[in-house]
Parts: structure tokens; sequence; C-alpha cells
């Protein structure tokens, strides 16, 4: 029953991913691509985790730390981005 539960998750998970891919490709605005990319790195996260439980191993747990970190990071910066328009400010004190 977990087993049916598991490849029904991955199926709706990969098909949402799909959905966001397209939403990336032809988001109205920027924000709404920032959005998918967000929800992208969380999915891509919750893949690689039902695929771990699938293959009955611990091996892919730094991978799933590894996304999450740099989805956050992209997350923080692509927010600057759009709230700034640079992502790393040159500004010293003169």
């Amino acid at each position: 029953m977990l087993d049916l539960v598991i490849h029904i998750s991955l199926i709706c998970i990969s098909l949402s991913m799909l959905g966001l891919i397209y939403r990336v490709i032809k988001g109205p605005t920027t924000p709404d691509r920032v959005v998918a990319l967000d929800a992208i790195g969380i999915n891509l996260v919750a893949l690689v985790a039902l695929v771990s439980i699938v293959l009955k191993t611990h091996a892919f747990l730094e991978i799933i730390l590894l996304i999450g970190i740099l989805a956050f990071i992209g997350t923080v910066a692509f927010s600057k981005y759009l709230e700034k328009g640079v992502i790393i400010e040159r500004d010293r004190d003169r």
C-alpha cells in the first residue's frame, strides 16, 4: 500500500514540475517566474526524498540538503534582484 502511495506521489510531483516549468517559460511577470523556480526547488527535494524511500537508501540525504540550500540562496538572490535591481552592491564608504 505504501509503495502505491509513493509511486502516485512521484507521478503527481512530476506533473506539477511540468506545470511549473511551463510557468517559468511563459510566466507573465518576473515574480511569477521566481515563485515557479522556488517551487521547482521544493518539488525537486520532495522527488529526491521519495526516490530515496523507494530505493531504501540514505545516500540521497546530502543531495536533498544541497538542493534545499541552493534553492534558498537562489530565491534570496532573485528577490534581492527584483527589489533593488542588483544582487551584489559595490557601494563602499568613500
